[in-house]
């Protein structure tokens, strides 16, 4: 009878990659559900005006909006009206000419746009756009 030997194992150089898989899989059904999220802003139906776009795509923009109840957003962010004059004051601050838009919706109060249009000039913008869709849209 022949001693019982041990027989070793060949040590297998392989890489298992179906937990990878798996794990991509799942990252990527995380950010196609997250991605319209992200992309969503405030809801805003501006005013139609035959006007020339502007042109600002060399230059970072800020845009304040003013929806239908008066409330402000700067850059898709809710903001109150202190926070906006400071906010708007710093950036300019750093970069002084960085154009400034004020996207006003249609039913808002005119008198809020016109009071997001002081706070912004208060704050140190040195000229204030407004943002309108061609008649066509």
């Amino acid at each position: 009878m022949e001693p019982y030997r041990k027989r070793r194992k060949k040590l297998m150089s392989e890489i298992n990659v179906v937990p990878y898989i798996d794990v991509m899989l799942v990252l990527l059904v995380i950010f196609m559900i997250t991605a319209p999220l992200l992309s969503q802003g405030v809801k805003v139906d501006l005013p139609k005006a035959a006007a020339q776009p502007v042109d600002s795509q060399d230059r970072e923009t800020l845009v304040v909006t003013v929806d239908r109840e008066g409330r402000y957003f700067l850059d898709d962010r809710r903001i109150t009206s202190d926070e906006l004059s400071r906010k708007v004051a710093a950036i300019l601050r750093a970069r002084p000419q960085t154009p400034v838009l004020i996207r006003g919706d249609r039913q808002s109060n005119y008198g809020e746009v016109v009071k997001a249009m002081t706070l912004l000039q208060s704050a140190g913008a040195p000229s204030v756009g407004l943002l309108t869709e061609p008649p066509g849209k």
